[in-house]
């Protein structure tokens, strides 16, 4: 039986949607298959499918849960083809694990919270960008100034710069934040 919503999306509203959240709903299907290509496909045909069976929603909110879960849904439908059973070995207790709400619900958070910290570095200077980035993945200091060809000095500097500019963006999601990072 088909879900009927009420809402369809315009042009704009699609493409919005999808320029808004493709990323994220990318990362999202990755940490089910692990495997970035399929990861892709997975959301592309996900919005393929919305725009061609014009899908209608009860309201704009309803968007945003119906392509996680839609996601979620393909990604296990993806490790529980003939195709993939034949080519991976996969356990039954990782597909408990990822069948989980509790799984689902975390990397929702996860990348959903990886699409603001983005976002909030996109609005730095390209260096000062770049610098963070690197801290982000665990690069040092002096790491981050050899990659970058640059002196520990200024990395420090342009990390306090960094901060100082993120703080206030990243004030009113300080909870999610410290969801993750704990």
């Amino acid at each position: 039986m088909k879900k009927t919503y009420l809402h369809h999306l315009s042009a704009k509203e699609y493409k919005n949607s999808f320029n808004v959240l493709y990323k994220s709903l990318c990362l999202f299907a990755y940490k089910y298959v692990d495997n970035l290509e399929v990861s892709k496909d997975l959301v592309q045909d996900l919005f393929i499918k919305i725009w061609e069976d014009k899908i209608e929603f009860k309201n704009k909110d309803n968007v945003k849960s119906y392509l996680y879960t839609s996601v979620k849904n393909r990604s296990l439908d993806y490790l529980k083809s003939k195709r993939y059973k034949s080519t991976y070995c996969f356990s039954s207790i990782k597909m408990e694990q990822l069948e989980t709400e509790s799984f689902f619900m975390r990397e929702v958070v996860v990348s959903e919270t990886t699409a603001i910290i983005e976002k909030a570095i996109n609005t730095l200077p390209n260096k000062c960008a770049q610098i963070i980035r690197l801290s982000v993945n665990n690069f040092t200091n002096i790491e981050i100034a050899k990659n970058l060809n640059i002196s520990i000095n200024t990395v420090k500097t342009q990390k306090r710069i960094a901060y100082k500019r993120l703080k206030p963006i990243l004030k009113e999601h300080f909870i999610l934040l410290i969801f993750i990072f704990n």
